[in-house]
């Protein structure tokens, strides 16, 4: 075999259409052999004996797309200093584009005989741990466009890609669970119809299903256990893992885009699956366990904010590098639309703190290509300091976690939450305008993956795990949910009818908030996972999505609130609500008004009542400051937003004096929930009964 001197840069293996270079970085090894893995379970070794600034490099002439490979690393293993090398471990390569096979577990893929975590263990993983593959870059993207929309027009839509595709009817059986089967025109045409912008797609980075899950016949469902920053999780792939996932990703983004849908990665950039000092060794720690990860103290063992076992080492120039080139990759050739950055707190941790301007959030503000796609944290993480809501650079937006808590509270009957659900409502001024940000920095949801469903969120007051294995101490146990009178499915029509009630609330409140609006996949169906709030291990029915017959009612109502919301920019502003008449506007009344259910002006004994549930909220269409994109004044219907959210019928006035007549168009007391064009019609200074928690919508031409 032909060994050239090859290439230090890019890091992987690139693949040039002769043959492939390849190059990896280790600070902590005396040499490094690649190890071209054959089908018959022979391996080729070849020492990499270039090196330039601690990466190894060469270039094979004659390796193909399809090759499989890995790396041994010979060097010191000694846990009490930090460095575990092992020659006896195959190692994934931290750039491999694709990932073939899954870990069989057993002794033989740790770094130590099990009993004795300080000694070095020499069985050979090669037969039980996963290979990296040599990919094909060459694409055919066509005329693939990103649709670029822009925040205030987005809707995004939460789906994991298995439990979305899993059980639809349409769906060939050897698509489901798929990405094909995310290209799928049933699901795109579902999508569509409901309104969303962007799909948002729960962990597709390679992950490894943790030894414990795998012992108990259970699996990493959600996939928030990484171990392959550039590589499409290979068991999503439909026809293949030796490069045919890249190829059927590409292809289920370029039929996205085709339908002008967004493609969102929800990206694990704290921690890997190595877990902590009793982990497997895949991969970083073989290869430097120092610069990769966090140590404490002892440097046996690691830093964990994340709850894991380990936190990469945000201060390490080179899994800054790491980091960044991952999501440029994604940008740049796998063509997607933006990330969503699971605990991104840990990211800004460069020493204990979180750390605002952390070097990760400098390179990401300067980043020519990364800076231009949308940016979402979820602003927390478990350790000390962890949550961050509102405290993100001006160019993030965050998940929302006090939007949820706040709108939960006002529907379930909470006391004292009438002033913070106003916030809420507008767009949490009180996070984000003081750093410059503006209403589109808040990713409103009442309900995503880690938690209850919609429907759950109204049936159970209490989590039930009991499926998970460890009996019922897992998950969130402050749920901030009401099961409506009964604990778990019941046949009561008046429960029911409540349930579907406040299912209703929720979404027409979410689609009625500035900012935007985040659903996840199912509520629109009312999907239940019977009381479980933590379904990470569960990759089954009681997790993937049972697409009903014919559709439902919350269904259609859903819909309707989406396109509402879409046909009025009043209800998708682009900046805070000014509290007053807008110059420019040749409108006298303010751009947002707040009332008492009798239509007086809310006094601030009104917004501290310890019972308030209920409010009328006035928003201006003619008062709208932004600008359109050519600097024309932008115009809208006004409407009147009637929430009553306490446990009986109010009786609310419409206030005099912000317009003669108002129609009703949302009413989420009836089924139908929204009749555009055919509600009642009712005059200022009219009266209007709300039944006990629901929400009614009035609206006035322009």
């Amino acid at each position: 075999m032909q060994v050239w001197p090859g290439e230090a840069y890019p890091l992987g293996a690139t693949y040039d259409g002769a043959g492939t270079n390849f190059a990896v970085f280790s600070e902590a090894a005396d040499r490094i052999e690649l190890c071209l893995m054959h089908d018959d379970g022979s391996e080729t070794a070849v020492e990499l004996r270039e090196t330039d600034a601690f990466v190894r490099h060469a270039y094979l002439p004659g390796v193909m797309p399809g090759q499989r490979y890995g790396f041994r690393v010979h060097g010191a293993y000694a846990p009490e200093r930090g460095l575990r090398c092992n020659s006896a471990k195959l190692l994934l390569d931290p750039y491999a584009r694709a990932v073939s096979g899954s870990v069989r577990w057993g002794e033989e893929v740790y770094g130590y005989p099990f009993g004795a975590p300080d000694r070095r263990n020499d069985l050979d993983s090669a037969p039980y741990t996963m290979s990296s593959v040599v990919i094909n870059p060459y694409f055919d993207w066509g005329d693939d466009r990103r649709p670029r929309t822009e925040y205030h027009r987005t809707v995004i839509y939460e789906a994991h890609v298995k439990g979305l595709t899993m059980r639809h009817p349409a769906l060939p059986e050897e698509l489901r669970g798929t990405y094909a089967g995310l290209a799928h025109p049933a699901i795109i045409e579902h999508l569509t119809e409901l309104g969303v912008t962007a799909l948002e797609l729960m962990p597709v980075h390679q992950f490894v299903h943790d030894h414990r899950l795998a012992d108990m016949g259970l699996g990493n469902y959600w996939g928030y256990n990484t171990i392959g920053f550039f590589a499409p999780h290979n068991a999503y792939a439909s026809w293949g893992d030796r490069g045919q996932q890249v190829l059927e990703f590409k292809s289920a983004v370029r039929a996205l885009h085709e339908a002008g849908i967004e493609v969102i990665l929800d990206v694990v950039y704290n921690h890997t699956a190595e877990g902590n000092h009793l982990g497997p060794t895949l991969s970083f720690r073989g290869l430097d366990n120092a610069s990769y990860y966090r140590l404490a103290d002892d440097p046996r063992y690691y830093m964990d904010t994340t709850g894991t076992g380990n936190s990469l080492l945000m201060r390490s120039p080179h899994v800054l590098q790491l980091i960044m080139d991952s999501l440029r990759y994604w940008v740049t050739d796998m063509h997607v639309d933006g990330f969503r950055f699971d605990l991104a707190a840990t990211l800004a941790r460069q020493f204990h703190e979180v750390d605002r301007l952390s070097s990760f959030f400098d390179l990401v503000q300067q980043d020519p290509v990364v800076s231009q796609v949308k940016l979402i944290a979820e602003p927390w993480d478990v350790g000390e300091g962890g949550y961050q809501v509102g405290n993100f650079p001006p160019l993030w937006t965050e998940w929302n976690g006090k939007y949820r808590d706040t709108v939960r509270d006002l529907w379930r009957g909470e006391p004292r939450t009438l002033a913070e659900f106003a916030s809420r409502l507008t767009g949490s001024s009180d996070l984000y305008q003081d750093d410059g940000r503006r209403p589109l920095a808040s990713i409103n949801f009442v309900t995503c993956h880690d938690g209850f469903t919609l429907h759950d969120l109204v049936s159970y007051n209490g989590k039930h795990n009991e499926a998970n294995g460890e009996d019922n101490r897992d998950g969130e146990g402050h749920n901030r949910s009401w099961n409506c009178g009964v604990e778990g499915e019941t046949d009561d029509p008046a429960v029911l009818e409540l349930r579907a009630r406040q299912m209703r609330n929720f979404i027409a409140t979410l689609m009625l908030s500035q900012g935007v609006p985040m659903l996840s996949h199912g509520d629109e169906f009312a999907r239940t996972q019977h009381g479980n709030n933590n379904v990470y291990c569960q990759d089954n029915e009681l997790s993937w999505l049972e697409w009903p017959e014919g559709g439902s009612d919350l269904l259609e109502f859903t819909r309707a609130m989406v396109w509402l919301r879409r046909d009025h920019p009043v209800f998708r502003r682009r900046r805070f609500f000014h509290g007053r008449p807008v110059q420019g506007t040749h409108d006298e009344l303010s751009d947002i008004a707040w009332f008492t259910p009798q239509g007086d002006e809310m006094t601030q004994q009104d917004w501290t009542s310890a019972q308030a549930g209920a409010l009328t909220v006035f928003l201006n269409g003619n008062a709208i400051s932004e600008p359109g994109p050519r600097g024309e004044r932008i115009t809208d219907d006004s409407f009147l937003l009637l929430f009553n959210a306490s446990p009986k019928p109010l009786e609310f006035v419409v206030p005099a004096g912000h317009g003669r007549q108002w129609q009703v168009v949302v009413d989420t007391a009836v089924p139908e929930g929204v009749a555009p064009g055919t509600g009642t019609k009712i005059e200022a200074g009219g009266r209007l009964t709300l039944v006990d928690r629901s929400l009614t919508v009035l609206q006035r031409p322009a």
